[in-house]
Formats: C-alpha cells, structure tokens, sequence
C-alpha cells in the first residue's frame, strides 16, 4: 500500500497501517483489551499520545499501567486535573507550570488569597467531578503569536513567559485543552480525565515566580497520583509513618540540635546529645581514613577570593556562595567547598610518581548561600561539614583508586545500618561537547573506570547519559531507608578541570611531568545531612554504639542508689555512657521518660537485685524484662558497642 506505514512492535511483529494512523489504532488492532488499558505510547525512544497520527514507518510500544515509564505522564496529566479543577472553582487565577515528579505532581498557581486547607479539599472533591466526566486531553497546534494573544487575554504573564522563553517566532506551539482549562505543554498526556483512578492532594507551600525572592510569591499546591487506589494507599502510609520520623521534630523532642532565630536559618547548633552522635560519626570516618592510607588534613574556612577565580566557582557558582569581604590585604568569601584547598596541599610540593596516591581527607565546615525557600532541616542548610576527600593519581592507578572509593562507600552504609542502596553512573554527552571539560579519551578512560570497578564488585547501576558533571563522570550512590525512601549521599567523582586549572603537576617514571587524575569523594556526604537520614531512617532509636544514653540506672528507693552508682561505676569502666536516675520520682514516671528517650536500656535495681548481684532490664521495643548478673549485662553492652550492631 502507498499511502500505508510498518509499525515494528516490540516481539518483532510489523503491522502495515494507513499513514496518519494513531498508536490507539495499533492497539485497537491488537485487542480491545490492550486498547481500553492504554495509556500512552513510546515510538523510537519518545512518548507520544495515543492520539498523535503516525506518518512514517517507526518502533512503536504501547504503556499501560504495568511499564513504570507511563507513571510520569500519569502524573503530568494529574497536575493539569489539578489546574482545571482550581479555575472551576477560582476562576481569578493564573497559572504557572505543574510538572510530574519522583513522588506525584505540584502546579504553581498566582493568587492574591491563600489557598486553604478547606479549599484543597474542594479542589479534591472538583477533580473527582472532572474525572468521571472522562474529558479529553485534546491536542492543538496554534501559531505562536495566537497563542500568546490568548494567554495575554486572560492575564496570565507565566505562561506568555515560557512561550517566549521556550519557542521561536516563526513556529506553532502545542497546547493542551482539558475542558475550559488550556496549557502551553509539549505533553504528552492521558486519553482523558477518566484514565486517572486513585490521587490525593497533599499540601500547599509557597514559591518564588523562577525562583527569584524579588518575583512575585506563588503558591504550590502538591499532590500524587497513583494507578490503583491500593498504591495510592501504601504511598500515604508511608507518608504518614515519615511523619512521625521527621528529624525536625524527632531533633527537638530528643534534644539533639537547633537552629537559632536570632543565629539565621539554615545553620545548625548541635546540642550536647546530639554531638555525642556527630562525636562517633566523625571518630569512625577518621579511624577509616587513617585505616585506608589517607592523610588528615584541615583547611581555612576563610580565603582570598582570587582562589576561587583559579578554580573557576567565581565564574560558575557565586550565586550559590555568601558575599565577598573586605579585608586589608584584598577581598576574602567563605569557602563552599574544599577541593580548592587540597589542591594547594597537593600543589604545595612537587610529587614524584612513587608519591602516587595522594589521599588528602577532610571533615571540613563549607558555607553556601541557600535559598531561604529551599532550606529544610538538617537536609538542606547553609553551613555543613563535609566528609571530603580529594585523591591525586596516575591514570593507570584511578581505576583501583575507585574501587576503594567505592568499598569505603558500602562500609559507610553497612556500619550505619543501611542494607539496601541503588547506583547510577552519570556520564558525559559526546555530542554536546560545550558543556563538557576534557578529551574524549580522557571522558572514555574515566567512564571505564568507573564502570570497571562497579563490575568487578557485581554492583547493579544505571547509566544516566548526559548527567555527569561538566568536568568528569560520577557513580552516585542512594540509600535506601527503614520506610522504602531513597537518599542521594555517597558520590564518586572523577575531575579532568582542577588539576588543568592549577597546572598540577608529578614527575613520571620517564622524568617527564605530567597532570595527575583528580577524584573527589564524599561518603556521608555531609554530617548534618547524613545525621538527618539516620534520624529518620532510626525513628530516633539509634544503635546502641550511636545513642547518646546507652544505659539509665533506676534505683527503686533511695537504699539502692549506692549499688546502682557501682553498677554505673563498671558500666562507665568500658566506655558505655550511663546515667544514674536517683530522683524524688516514680519508679514508673522515669522509665515513662526515659523510654520516651529512646534509651536502650533501662536497669531498674532493688532490694533482690542489690543483693544477688543482678540489674532487671529493660530493652527498648521489648515487652519482657529480663534479670541477668550485672557483669553479664556489662559484658553483653560492650559487645554490642564494639561490633556497631544496627539492632540490640
């Protein structure tokens, strides 16, 4: 047939059909039942709507609920639900964009009232209406000045913005009508509102129009969508258990840090029962670095601004990084990292080969300037201590210089307890070769790297093309916490730009002097974010090597303090960090509170105990107390302690 196209699906079959045929005529032509559960397609790698007509001979498979791919246009339909659900009932507002993400959907909307709660819930409640109306997500193609004319009409200035910003004069633009709602969009999208079966607003914040304090306040309303109504449910569990984890609250009620109004937001004070934890955080990460050959090193807090000009983050990420100072000499910032300062250890004298490696290790405090919007907790603060290390090496030593990287990176993750992680390995986009540093032998023997020392420890990743930084590929590693919730913190890697920027240099084995490889690594990523993680992934109940009171001492009556100041004594002996609790109280009103503490155990002595040697415990998330001997009890705890064990 001339006017007939081959749609290749993916067993191979090819299925000839008229030219202008849609992906929902393939899967009509496949079964009805495929076609009812359709939810969009995916031809030569891109998602299209089911409705887009074919005109030439392509790859084509179609996504149901089953193939996660199709989730994220569930949810971008699911947002413009959301915006068409607010201009039926706030008819006055205007529209910014309202993408998918990892967790559901948010629309940023302009209005001079705040959204309420109550107002979410008709909102809700509006969706629903529009959803068993089944109404279309209809594609249009209109020239770009109409376009713009209508969305000048109604007011609404973000979206003249993105057309502006984001399409050229001369072509058309892709909207998308959803009942009286209309988006410029690219989609693709859902058939219809009727596709979407199980969704729920979850809250509403604000932000800044492009993320810019002197725009106007926006006000974001978030929400998830999932296929079924049982997966919806398992999200919001999980929502509400994270709840009780936040380290927010968990931080306060178990006074471990805070940030101070009267300091500035996003910097941290650790209280003295929270720096006991940072205490045997660090101890660990620098017995380790001791243990694996690198070398301690500390550097300024404060330097010359002419740095950062050599390195090229004046150029690149002043934004990000607190005002310059005078001072007598020239002007000074705040450091935001510390790779600049291990480079000018390195530099400081000339290396020879057999020098090589280099391991230089930091727990060094950096400053940058995060969006008041943004700053969250521990997990996204404006001064944190990272653990950095920055590891010179010849080329044919980075192979094996990454794997430590990486066999340090999964100790970091068993002591602490995390038993799950996920990889990807981000690497550089030949054909966009601006925004890249380096030669492509250098990207490719980088790339081998890295890939090599994942293979030969059976570690699954996942390539990401594209997305290693400008100046070299990473592994990126995300732990996986007690409720399913995935962190971004151990990173590895490899730097082509600094060493070129600094002229560093060793001497080879031939005399000649050559550039080393360069390799940033950070494992906990940064204290205050990684301590954040553990108090959620923990629920505040931390391993006992990590809890800041390990053991609380009950005496019964006033007669039985003495035996518990010895029993304390003998605890104390061994390093285990032990309280006495000899108040005028309840017996039952203290382990009430210091359960409340989440202190592991609890030693309640009396008479019989005093007498026969014994301490009666009492171990957190256990119902039954148990007598033992207290020197048996001594020697269980320091065991306990000594291997790091995750649970008690």
């Amino acid at each position: 047939m001339a006017d007939s196209i081959h749609i290749k699906l993916p067993d191979g079959s090819v299925k000839d059909l008229p030219k202008g045929s849609t992906a929902l005529d393939v899967a009509k032509s496949l079964g009805q039942r495929l076609a009812d559960a359709a939810l969009v397609a995916k031809t030569n790698g891109d998602l299209i709507d089911l409705a887009r007509p074919l005109e030439k001979d392509t790859d084509l498979r179609i996504l149901t609920d089953r193939d996660p791919e199709a989730l994220e246009v569930y949810r971008h339909s699911s947002a413009h639900l959301l915006a068409a659900a607010v201009l039926e009932l706030f008819p006055e507002t205007k529209l910014g964009h309202g993408p998918a993400t990892e967790t559901g959907f948010f629309y940023d909307f302009y209005r001079p009232t705040a959204f309420t709660p109550e107002d979410l819930e008709k909102i809700e409640k509006k969706m629903q209406e529009l959803v068993q109306q089944n109404i279309p997500y209809a594609r249009e193609f209109l020239p770009r000045d109409q376009g713009l004319q209508e969305f000048k009409k109604e007011g609404d200035f973000m979206k003249c913005h993105f057309i502006e910003q984001f399409t050229k004069p001369d072509e058309k633009i892709s909207i998308y009508r959803t009942g009286k709602f209309t988006d410029f969009c690219r989609g693709p999208h859902l058939p219809s509102t009727g596709k979407i079966k199980a969704f729920k607003l979850l809250s509403i914040a604000g932000a800044y129009w492009l993320g810019d304090e002197k725009n106007p306040q926006l006000q974001r309303i978030y929400g998830t969508s999932f296929f079924s109504k049982k997966d919806l449910d398992d999200f919001l569990n999980k929502q509400e258990e994270a709840k009780k984890r936040d380290h927010r609250v968990l931080g306060q009620q178990l006074d471990l840090f805070s940030i101070q109004e009267l300091a500035g937001p996003g910097l941290i004070f650790w209280h003295p029962k929270g720096g006991i934890i940072r205490k045997e955080m660090e101890d660990w990460m620098r017995a380790e670095y001791i243990k694996r050959g690198y070398s301690l090193v500390y550097t300024p807090h404060v330097v010359r601004r002419q740095l950062f000009h050599v390195s090229g983050h004046e150029g690149y990420y002043s934004q990000n990084m607190f005002d310059s100072m005078e001072l007598d000499d020239a002007e000074y910032r705040l450091k935001p990292m510390n790779c600049p300062g291990h480079i000018l250890i390195y530099a400081d004298s000339l290396k020879s080969y057999r020098d090589l490696p280099v391991r230089l290790g930091e727990l060094g405090t950096v400053y940058r300037y995060e969006r008041s919007g943004v700053m969250h907790g521990l997990l996204r603060v404006r001064g944190f201590t990272q653990d950095d290390s920055h590891i010179f090496c010849t080329p044919e030593q980075i192979e094996q210089e990454i794997g430590g990287c990486l066999d340090f990176a999964l100790e970091v993750l068993r002591v602490f307890g995390f038993d799950q992680y996920q990889t990807e390995l981000s690497t550089w986009d030949p054909n966009d070769r601006k925004n890249f540093l380096g030669s492509e032998d250098q990207w490719n023997m980088a790339n081998r790297s890295l890939e090599n020392a994942l293979k030969q420890r059976k570690i699954e990743y996942k390539v990401i093309p594209g997305e290693g930084a400008f100046y070299g590929p990473k592994i990126d590693i995300k732990l996986v916490d007690a409720i399913g919730r995935l962190w971004q913190l151990s990173t590895v890697q490899v730097d082509f730009n600094l060493p070129q920027r600094f002229n560093l240099e060793y001497v080879a084995e031939d005399g000649t002097r050559k550039q080393p490889v360069m390799v940033h690594r950070a494992l906990f990523g940064s204290i205050e974010r990684f301590f954040g993680v553990l108090i959620e992934h923990y629920a505040g109940a931390f391993p006992v090597w990590l809890s800041p009171v390990q053991a609380v001492m009950i005496p019964i009556a006033e007669r039985h303090v003495d035996y518990a100041n010895k029993v304390r004594d003998q605890l104390k002996a061994i390093g285990v960090r032990v309280e006495v609790d000899a108040r005028n109280e309840k017996m039952n009103a203290k382990i009430r509170e210091h359960a409340m503490q989440k202190v592991p155990f609890l030693l309640v002595v009396g008479d019989k105990e005093s007498e026969a040697g014994k301490v009666n415990v009492r171990t957190r998330g256990k119902e039954k107390t148990e007598d033992m001997p207290a020197v048996e009890f001594v020697e269980k705890i320091k065991k306990l302690i000594a291997e790091k064990s995750p649970t008690i």
